[in-house]
């Protein structure tokens, strides 16, 4: 297997595993969002230790910059690769603008600050958007492999 197929199928991977507690919360959002205050807190528990996941976008990211690097004489698949990383990061800034600031005030939803609701909302709207933000750069990526793919198949074995 390549160099750039590795990088590709660590960034598909890394991808699809960061992708699925994006989405956990995206989904879970219409039923936490009106919770009252004591069940909300009891519910938040539930992402004690998440945290740990961090490193994966780590890997996410470099394997889509390396992914990029190798690639990058293919026309084709650059620019879905290099959005996807944009989206990434674009993914980052929310939760770092938003998200964690909201997790900082609430000590991690240990601690009931005055504008809690407030909190809470731009911590499930602001993972909703990074959810979003995940799924495009999932989705480019699989049309990036999906396009290295139809040009390396020989039009005789199609």
């Amino acid at each position: 297997m390549s160099r750039v197929n590795v990088a590709f199928f660590v960034a598909l991977l890394a991808s699809a595993l960061v992708l699925g507690p994006a989405l956990a919360h995206l989904f879970e959002l219409p039923n936490k969002i009106g919770l009252p205050h004591d069940e909300y807190f009891v519910v938040q528990k539930i992402y004690r230790g998440w945290s740990q996941l961090g490193w994966l976008l780590l890997v996410q990211v470099a394997s889509l910059a390396a992914a990029a690097y190798l690639a990058r004489m293919e026309l084709r698949t650059l620019p879905l690769v290099l959005l996807g990383l944009v989206a990434v990061v674009a993914a980052q800034v929310v939760f770092w603008l938003f998200t964690y600031p909201a997790n900082v005030a609430t000590v991690n939803w240990t601690l009931t600050p005055d504008s809690w609701e407030k909190l809470r909302r731009q911590w499930e709207y602001s993972h909703a958007v990074g959810a979003g933000l995940q799924l495009l750069a999932f989705c480019l990526l699989v049309l990036a492999v999906l396009g290295r793919a139809s040009t390396t198949i020989p039009t005789g074995s199609r």
